[in-house]
C-alpha cells in the first residue's frame, strides 16, 4: 500500500484554520504489513513532516495490490505525544492497483463547505466528481460511482413480449422515483429497456458485508428448501395445486417433512442442491419445518375472527392503508365510461344496520367514528389485466369499519367490484357478516380477497415504494453533492447502509393539534403504530435538532451552504423528477426546516421500514392470514358459473382453500417473507452506539447519547402498553403485542428491532 497525508494548518494567532493556500501532502511511503490473522492485516509507516505541520486533515491511501482490499480505520500517531491516536474509520474498499486508485480519507471532524481548510478544498470537490461520473459507460463491480436512471428493467422484452414490463419514471404515465444507473446494454427487442445481463450494479461500499452477505444467503437458500418441499411430499406437478385441507397447511409447523432427493426437486433442483448436501452431512434427523409465525403460536385461528381483521389495520404490517372517512356516500374518481358507474353500492341504511343502529352514518362521519381500506381506485384500472393470468383473480374494493366506544373497529362491509368491459358490465356487491350459513362463507371469501389487496398494497405500495424507492435517490444525491466530511453527510450515512443493496399521519387519521402530545390528535386513541411511531419519531427528531443547531446557527448559514442546497435541489428535480413542482415539497431555508427534513428522511429508512418490514413472516407466514393472491372468483359474480356456485354450496371449505395461493406459491412467499423478516448478525440499530457520531464534538456525543438513552426508555414504554388491558388494539387474549416500533433487537425473526436503515 501507499500513504500519503495532507495538513489542516492552524493560524499561530487564532488556533483556527488559515486561509493560506493548499499545501502538498507528504507521503506516497509504502506500507509494511507488521501484524496479520486470518481476518485483518495491519500496516505501518513513518512519516517525517516539518515541525509546525499541524493536525492532520485527510489520507491519501493507494492500493498496491492486484486485488481489492478492505480498509477499516488508520490510526495516526504522534512521536512523543502522549495523546490518543487519531482514528479515522474508513469502512471502504479500495480497488486494485489502476492509476487513479488512490483515495482520500478525510479526518474525523465535519466541515461546512465555506469552513473547510484550504489545505482539504481540492480534494474534497475531486472526490465529489469522483463519485459523479460521467454518466456513460457500464458500471463496474469495483466502482463507487453514484448515477440515475429510470427503472426500464423490471421485464425482460427479449425473453418475449409476455416478459416486457413498461418503464416507470420519466414519463407522465408512470411517475417514479430514480434508481442507481448501471449503463447495462439496452435490449435488443426494445430500446427503451436495459437487458437483464449479469449481477445489478451498486457501487462498492453498498454491497453487504461478508456477514450480511454469508447470513442472506444461507438464509435464502433454507427458505428455498422449506418452500420445495412441500411440493416434493406431495408429489405435485402441477404448480396450481392447492392444498388439500388446513391440516396440510399446519403441518407445515407442527410435523415437518422428510428431506427430499435432489433428483426429485423437478424444477427447484437448481435453488437447492447444495443446502441440500450441507444439511444431509450435519447432525440431527432430516426433518424440516417452518417456524410456527408469532401470530398462531397466540391464537391459531384468530385469522377466522372479524376482531383480529380489524385489529391488524391499525397493529398489523399494513398500518399506513387505513383512512378516515369524511365523505359519505363514497363515489369513485375513476371515468364512469370506461370503468362503469361511480357510486358505490355501500349505503347508509346497511352500515347503519351493522352499527346496530347506535347512531346515522352521516352522525358518524361527523363524528369521526367511520374508517375505509379503499383499494378501489388504486386496482379497478388493473383488473382486466391480472384477470387474464391464468388461475389468479382480482376486483377492486372497499372495507368499512365503525370506531366502537372501546377504542377497537368493528368490520361493518366489504364492496368487491369488476370494472365494466367490452363483454361485461360492471359488476359489484356488498358483503357482510351473517349467521346465515352461504352468507357466512361468502364473507370468509370476501375478507381473503381484501386480505390479498392489502398484501399487495403493502408489498409494492407502502414497503417497497415508499421506503426502498423512495429513499434510493436521497442516497445517490448525499453521495453526489455531500462530501463525506460534511455533517449532514456524516448524520444520514448511517440510515442508508444497505438500502440500495435490497433495493405523514395522513389520510385523515392524525390532525394537527398544539395542545395534544406530540403536536397530532390521533382520530384512534388505541393506534399501536402511530402511538409508538410518535415516540420514535420525538426522539429522531430531538437528536437531529441538536445536531443541526450544531453546523446551523441560523437561516443564512442553510442558505449559504453551497453543497446542500445542491443535495436538496438534485433530491427534487433529479431523483424524484416525475414529482419537481409537485407543493409538498418543503424548502430547505431554515435550521428548522433542514431538521424537519432530516428527520423525516430517518424516519423513512428507518422506523417507516421496520413497521412495514419485520413483521412479515408474524402475520403472513401463515398465509390463510394474509394471503399474496386471490386465485378464484367470488361464487356469486354474475354471469354466475352455476358449476362452481354448487361445488362451493357443497365444500366452501374447499372453495375457501381454492382460492388461497397454491402450494407453490404459497410456500414460496413464506419463504421470502421468511428471509425478509430477519434480522442480521451484524445489524446496525437505530440510535445504537456502533454508529454514535465520529469525532470528539462533546455537545454532539452528548446530544447522541441522550438519543440512546430516549430510545431505551421507549422500550420500557412500549413494553407497558403491551401490558395494559385498556389497550384492547395491543393486549388481550390470543392477541400479538405490537412491538414492531421496539428499537433493539436480537438476531433472526423477532417482530421487533428498528435498524438504521433499510437494510433488507
Amino acid at each position: 500500500m501507499l500513504l500519503g497525508v495532507e495538513r489542516r494548518r492552524k493560524d499561530a494567532g487564532t488556533g483556527d484554520d488559515d486561509g493560506g493556500e493548499q499545501e502538498e501532502e507528504y507521503g506516497a511511503v509504502p506500507m509494511a504489513s507488521v501484524r496479520s490473522d486470518s481476518d485483518a492485516r495491519m500496516y505501518e509507516v513513518d512519516f517525517n513532516v516539518p515541525a509546525g505541520y499541524g493536525a492532520v486533515g485527510a489520507v491519501l491511501v493507494g492500493n498496491e495490490h492486484g486485488t481489492e482490499m478492505f480498509l477499516e480505520d488508520l490510526k495516526v500517531v504522534t512521536a512523543g505525544d502522549s495523546a490518543a491516536p487519531l482514528v479515522i474509520r474508513c469502512d471502504s474498499w479500495l480497488p486494485p492497483k489502476s492509476d487513479d486508485a488512490k483515495r482520500v480519507f478525510f479526518a474525523n471532524k465535519p466541515y461546512l463547505p465555506s469552513q473547510t481548510p484550504p489545505g482539504l478544498q481540492t480534494y474534497r470537490k475531486t472526490d465529489l466528481v469522483k463519485k459523479r461520473g460521467d454518466g456513460t459507460g457500464k458500471r463496474q463491480a469495483s466502482d463507487r460511482i453514484y448515477d440515475y436512471d429510470v427503472y426500464n428493467d423490471l421485464g425482460n422484452p427479449d425473453a418475449g413480449a409476455g416478459s416486457a414490463r413498461p418503464v416507470l419514471g420519466g414519463n407522465k404515465q408512470f411517475p417514479y422515483p430514480r434508481r442507481n444507473r448501471t449503463g447495462r446494454p439496452r435490449s435488443a427487442k426494445d430500446p427503451e429497456s436495459e437487458a437483464r445481463a449479469g449481477d445489478v450494479y451498486v457501487p462498492r461500499d453498498e454491497a453487504f458485508s461478508e456477514e450480511k452477505n454469508t447470513q442472506f444467503a444461507l438464509k435464502t437458500l433454507q427458505s428455498m428448501l422449506h418452500a420445495a418441499v412441500p411440493a416434493v411430499q406431495s408429489t405435485l406437478i402441477d404448480r396450481n395445486q392447492g392444498f388439500p385441507s388446513f391440516f396440510v397447511i399446519d403441518k407445515l409447523f407442527e410435523d415437518g417433512v422428510q428431506l427430499p432427493r435432489a433428483e426429485e426437486l423437478g424444477f427447484l433442483r437448481s435453488a437447492v442442491p447444495r443446502l441440500l448436501e450441507l444439511l444431509r452431512d450435519g447432525p440431527g434427523d432430516q426433518i424440516l419445518l417452518f417456524d410456527t409465525p408469532a401470530n398462531v403460536q397466540k391464537d391459531k385461528f384468530a385469522w377466522l375472527r372479524d376482531e383480529e381483521f380489524a385489529r391488524e389495520a391499525l397493529a398489523g404490517i399494513n398500518p399506513y392503508a387505513i383512512e378516515l372517512v369524511e365523505e359519505f356516500p363514497l363515489k369513485s374518481k375513476l371515468d364512469p365510461a370506461v370503468y362503469g358507474p361511480a357510486e358505490s353500492a355501500i349505503t347508509a341504511e346497511l352500515l347503519e344496520a351493522q352499527m346496530g343502529h347506535v347512531m346515522t352514518v352521516a352522525e358518524a362521519v361527523e363524528s369521526r367514528r367511520l374508517f375505509m381500506l379503499d383499494f378501489h381506485d388504486l386496482f379497478i384500472p388493473y383488473v382486466h389485466k391480472i384477470r387474464a393470468l391464468e388461475h389468479t383473480t382480482m376486483y377492486g374494493s372497499r372495507t368499512l369499519f365503525f370506531l366502537c366506544d372501546d377504542g377497537t373497529l368493528r368490520l361493518l362491509a366489504i364492496e368487491l367490484t369488476r370494472p365494466a368491459s367490452p363483454s361485461l358490465p360492471q359488476w359489484r356487491q356488498v358483503f357482510t357478516p351473517s349467521t346465515d350459513t352461504t352468507k357466512s362463507w361468502l364473507w370468509r371469501m370476501a375478507k381473503a380477497h381484501v386480505r390479498a389487496h392489502d398484501a399487495g398494497h403493502h408489498e409494492l405500495v407502502t414497503h417497497w415504494l415508499r421506503t426502498h424507492c423512495a429513499v434510493e435517490p436521497y442516497i445517490i444525491a448525499a453521495n453526489r453533492q455531500l462530501s463525506e466530511m460534511h455533517p449532514v453527510y456524516r448524520l444520514l450515512h448511517p440510515h442508508f447502509r444497505y438500502t440500495m443493496r435490497i433495493n405523514a399521519l395522513a389520510r385523515g387519521m392524525a390532525e394537527e393539534d398544539p395542545t395534544a402530545e406530540h403536536g397530532l390528535k390521533l382520530a384512534i386513541k388505541d393506534y399501536p403504530f402511530a402511538n409508538d411511531g410518535l415516540l420514535i419519531w420525538d426522539a429522531i427528531k430531538g437528536w437531529v435538532q441538536a445536531y443541526v443547531s450544531r453546523y446551523y446557527p441560523d437561516a443564512a448559514t442553510v442558505a449559504g451552504d453551497a453543497e446542500l442546497q445542491a443535495f436538496w435541489n438534485e433530491v427534487r428535480t433529479v431523483g424524484h423528477g416525475d414529482k419537481k413542482d409537485a407543493p409538498w415539497w418543503p424548502e430547505m431555508d431554515t435550521p428548522e426546516s433542514l431538521a424537519q427534513t432530516l428527520t423525516t428522511i430517518i424516519w423513512v429508512a428507518a422506523a417507516h421500514h421496520a413497521a412495514v418490514n419485520f413483521g412479515q413472516y408474524d402475520f403472513g407466514g401463515y398465509f390463510p392470514n394474509r394471503p399474496s393472491i386471490a386465485r378464484t372468483n367470488m361464487p356469486v359474480e354474475e354471469p354466475v358459473d352455476a358449476v362452481a356456485f354448487e361445488k362451493f354450496l357443497d365444500n366452501p371449505d374447499q372453495a375457501l382453500r381454492e382460492c388461497f395461493p397454491s402450494q407453490v406459491q404459497a410456500t414460496l412467499v413464506m419463504a421470502v417473507l421468511d428471509v425478509l423478516s430477519s434480522h442480521s448478525p451484524d445489524e446496525e440499530y437505530l440510535g445504537g452506539m456502533e454508529t454514535a457520531p465520529w469525532g470528539n464534538d462533546a455537545a454532539v456525543q452528548a446530544a447522541y447519547q441522550r438519543f440512546n438513552e430516549q430510545l431505551k426508555e421507549v422500550e420500557g414504554i412500549i413494553d407497558g402498553r403491551n401490558k395494559d388491558r385498556k389497550l384492547k388494539n395491543r393486549c388481550g387474549a390470543g392477541i400479538l403485542p405490537y412491538q414492531l416500533m421496539k428499537p433493539f433487537s436480537q438476531p433472526g425473526v423477532t417482530g421487533m428491532g428498528i435498524p438504521n436503515s433499510t437494510s433488507i
